[in-house]
């Protein structure tokens, strides 16, 4: 599958001529899914340390206007991550877009980070703690949001359960760039699944780009820079289970555990047959 990764803006200016750069890149390339970065197209509410209902309803509807423009990228898929209301609380929530499904709810992101700059837990309630695989067409994905590439537990279940790509939009700064690149090797190689991630991006550096696609096998196949905001990779899935097999994901599989202990007992139980 074609997959394109992104650095945008949200300032609305800068946002409009980063959109047709980024409608023709996908274009020219033939993408197929596009990753968007966390909550993009609205301000970076969470960088406020108090809830503002006027900048929340502000958002939710420059929010709804751009996702009626994501039939421009040409794409058979678009995932991202949206404000959204739900029953009257406020929730960060991803969502896969499609031509014939348009806008289909995903997970909405469980862990959220308080602290200066970063006071999402008062813009947002806790989503699910639950990290399902999900689908688009062939491919197989899991949705691990900014914060949420940290949470290395979820990895084990991907591997588990032979998720292909774990997708992460994102909203970190420049200085931490190297960090983040860190985890995401760290997680495609724990999850035996590609590591896509796009960020948001800005001047000050606030927001660093630097958007990526790392193999399973812990590869950095593409990165964004300022010069080059966008990036597509074919992802190799009829390759992808032959990447995954390696160490260090095959020792820690259910499988693999009781079949060890199977063979374990059955070796006890010969050698005691034996002794007998």
């Amino acid at each position: 599958m074609r997959i394109t990764v992104c650095e945008l803006p949200h300032e609305q200016a800068a946002l409009q001529a980063a959109w047709a750069g980024l409608c023709e890149h996908t274009a020219r390339h033939a993408s197929e899914l596009v990753l968007l970065p966390e909550c993009a197209f609205v301000p970076a509410l969470w960088e406020l340390d108090a809830f503002d209902c006027r900048r929340w309803e502000c958002a939710l509807q420059l929010s709804e206007a751009w996702l009626g423009r994501l039939h421009e990228l040409g794409a058979e898929y678009v995932v991202g991550t949206r404000p959204i209301d739900v029953g009257g609380r406020p929730f960060n929530q991803g969502y896969i877009w499609s031509p014939a499904s348009a806008v289909v709810p995903l997970r909405r992101k469980y862990f959220l980070p308080d602290e200066p700059g970063s006071w999402e837990e008062r813009w947002f309630d806790p989503g699910d703690p639950a990290f399902p695989a999900f689908r688009a067409g062939a491919l197989s994905f899991g949705l691990n949001i900014c914060t949420e590439l940290w949470a290395l537990e979820t990895y084990a279940a991907y591997a588990e359960g032979k998720v292909q790509v774990v997708l992460s939009p994102r909203a970190t700064s420049a200085a931490t760039r190297a960090r983040w690149l860190s985890v995401g090797v760290v997680g495609a190689i724990r999850s035996g699944a590609y590591s896509v991630s796009s960020n948001r991006v800005d001047q000050t550096g606030t927001y660093g780009g630097a958007s990526w696609v790392i193999s399973p096998e812990g590869e950095v196949l593409a990165t964004t820079t300022p010069a080059s905001p966008f990036a597509t990779i074919d992802v190799d899935l009829a390759a992808w289970e032959e990447m995954r097999a390696g160490h260090p994901r095959y020792v820690f599989t259910r499988e693999r555990v009781a079949r060890t202990r199977s063979m374990r007992r059955s070796g006890i139980s010969h050698i005691k047959a034996t002794a007998t």
